[in-house]
């Protein structure tokens, strides 16, 4: 018979929450890169009889491996190759004011900050501003190989194996990954449309969110291609089209739920088919096998299916008539430009670039003061807690220690029982495809991964062996505590809902959503390329609040109470679009008095949610033909406006 805890020995939701894995397919080309190219520079190392240099550039490697993230072949050479660059620029920096005291720590934290406001341009730059400082770190607290230009060299041109190795396959498989995610998004839409109209609303809600994933990703891997085409490029001109094809099936799909009736086996069989169509370039004439329709939304899902189909096999597609729905990426010189001048004038980036300083300056000038061992160590827990983009401060000091602890005792093992020399080649060819497997689980895995590789490396830099263990667990800790305390308690916003602030944009963006979806002036792709960009940013909110939810009260139990609004607003995104394709194939359009009522409701929704604290329950007075095809709209606005935080 199962015993259920007492309720003071009950885990709190946000504890249970950072402590769950995470569901994501593992990547096994990733995998294997990773055991080659932490292992093979150790090797190379030991065959010349310099061990040493094998291990810092294993270290480059390292950084290499975590960059390695991108399915797109050019995307790689920017996820890995730009953040070398700035790694090399960190190391330089650090070895230059190594054993100078004050001077080290006060360039260590203006590096720091520049580090910190660098990360909020973007993906890329984030990776970028994290080994400019990681290796800066490491430069100022680690004597390094003379002349000054080695070390560099060596940790960059282990990044830069990694990089090769995850380029060797582009010339037979150019533009796959991009087909690949494209056809995924059609299977995406196949699933979507399978629970479509039946009572599984969660499963539809989940796949919906999918289908928003997949669509988010396929844009980026081609827009960011594109951008330095300019539509010259036939293949991307193509995937481009059909990739807007889809979202006509997209649109139609929430009409089809809300009419209640589940879609025949046929229609979501032919997303399928189409999905292999686009895997394999498939040109020419193709029957679609679909039922007769007879109803508005059966209409509307047959005109979308047969409409991407015509696309899908259209041997040419005229660039001029594509539209990027998202807005074609301006070249890499104006977005360099612009980015510079956002994150100079950005209070954002200022305000993290400070927090990060600050927490840096107190750790370099303590072990300055204090003689820690391995002292670089504080530093470094720091710059992987204090990443904005990564996760919750709190939640990533608790994954943190968590994960030095478990990695600690794989490390205890390797370092007590593997002599020095040629065994540590095998060993790292077991360990270092650890750190790709377990990284989609959490953050608290991948640090179990990442400190044994870490602590082996070490070792074979300084022969301490498990002399390495204690000191690495005191200066992680350490770090955790001065993040928590300088970077997360003593800032108020810490302690505040981060996200009402966008969840109150959201409602208003809805707002306008409505209005255009209904005005005859606007142009298909103007309604089209607004919802995307509104699921778009659903899609962040809901990453920032997932974020948040893993945080301690009052933050983590706010942003529970705000949580059902974030799915309110997506069910009236769907059931406007859904009131525009019904009035599109057929249905009575609404009056200009039924818009500006529910128009003007959002508006008060969007502003209450911007004043308030918590969630109060509002009155609300919706009301009109109950045959209209806003009626359903009308609910869910209605639906939104009553939620209550449940207190």
């Amino acid at each position: 018979m199962s015993r259920e805890f007492p309720i003071g020995l009950t885990p709190p939701d946000w504890l249970v929450r950072n402590l769950r894995p995470e569901h994501a397919p593992v990547n096994k080309a990733a995998v294997a890169r990773a055991a080659l190219a932490l292992a093979l520079p150790l090797a190379i190392g030991l065959a010349t009889g310099y061990p040493a240099y094998g291990a810092l550039a294993s270290m480059g490697a390292l950084s290499g491996v975590i960059g390695d993230t991108a399915d797109a072949y050019r995307m790689r050479i920017l996820n890995i190759a730009v953040p070398q660059l700035f790694g090399a620029v960190g190391v330089t920096l650090g070895t230059l004011v190594y054993g100078h005291g004050w001077y080290a720590v006060a360039a260590v934290t203006a590096v720091a900050l520049l580090s910190g406001m660098i990360s909020t341009i973007g993906a890329v730059a984030s990776v970028s501003g994290l080994l400019l400082l990681l290796n800066c770190v490491v430069g100022a607290g680690l004597p390094l190989p003379h002349p000054w230009w080695l070390a560099p060299a060596l940790m960059t041109g282990g990044g830069l194996l990694v990089l090769l190795l995850a380029l060797l396959a582009w010339p037979l498989r150019s533009g796959v990954p991009e087909r690949a995610a494209v056809a995924a998004t059609y299977r995406a839409v196949a699933a979507l449309l399978t629970v479509s109209g039946t009572d599984r609303t969660e499963e539809y809600e989940d796949a919906r969110r999918t289908v928003t994933q997949s669509l988010n990703q396929a844009y980026d891997l081609i827009l960011a291609r594109r951008a330095r085409h300019h539509g010259r490029s036939r293949e991307l001109t193509r995937l481009l089209a059909q990739l807007n094809a889809i979202t006509t099936v997209v649109e139609a799909a929430p009409a089809a739920h809300l009419a209640g009736l589940p879609l025949p086996p046929r229609v979501p069989e032919a997303a399928e088919h189409l999905a292999r169509a686009v895997e394999t370039g498939c040109t020419g004439p193709m029957a679609l096998d679909l039922p007769l329709p007879t109803t508005e939304t059966a209409r509307a899902v047959d005109h979308a299916l047969r409409h991407t189909a015509e696309v899908v096999t259209a041997p040419d597609v005229d660039p001029r008539g594509i539209d990027d729905r998202l807005g074609r990426p301006a070249a890499l010189g104006i977005r360099t430009a612009r980015a510079i001048r956002n994150v100079t004038l950005s209070a954002n980036s200022w305000r993290y670039g400070l927090r990060l300083a600050v927490c840096i300056g107190i750790a370099q000038a303590l072990v300055s003061l204090i003689p820690v061992p391995r002292s670089y160590w504080v530093a470094l827990t720091i710059t992987f807690v204090m990443k904005p983009d990564f996760g919750s401060v709190f939640s990533r000091a608790l994954l943190r220690a968590l994960g030095t602890v478990a990695g600690l005792v794989i490390a205890a093992v390797v370092l007590a029982e593997v002599p020095l020399g040629w065994w540590d080649v095998p060993v790292m060819l077991i360990l270092a495809p650890l750190i790709p497997a377990l990284t989609p689980r959490g953050y608290g895995y991948q640090t179990a991964a990442i400190t044994p590789v870490i602590l082996l490396l070490s070792d074979i830099l300084n022969h301490q062996g498990t002399a390495l263990l204690l000191p690495r667990l005191t200066d992680s800790l350490l770090g955790c505590a001065i993040a928590l305390t300088a970077g997360y308690l003593l800032w108020p916003e810490s302690w505040r809902t981060r996200v009402g602030a966008g969840l109150a944009d959201a409602v208003a963006d809805t707002a306008a959503y409505v209005e255009t979806a209904f005005d005859p002036a606007a142009s298909p792709a103007a309604r089209a390329r607004m919802r995307r960009r509104l699921y778009r940013d659903l899609s962040v909110l809901r990453t920032e609040f997932q974020r948040a939810l893993t945080e301690p009260p009052p933050t983590g139990r706010r942003a529970a109470a705000w949580w059902p609004l974030v799915v309110a607003v997506e069910r009236i995104i769907d059931a406007t679009t859904a009131a525009r394709v019904r009035v599109k194939h057929g249905a009575p359009p609404p009056s200009p008095a039924e818009i500006t009522q529910v128009v003007r409701q959002l508006r008060e929704l969007s502003e209450g949610v911007r004043d308030a604290v918590t969630l109060t329950p509002v009155r609300t007075d919706l009301t009109g033909p109950a045959g209209s095809v806003l009626e359903p709209l009308r609910q869910e606005v209605a639906a939104a406006r009553s939620i209550a935080s449940p207190h």
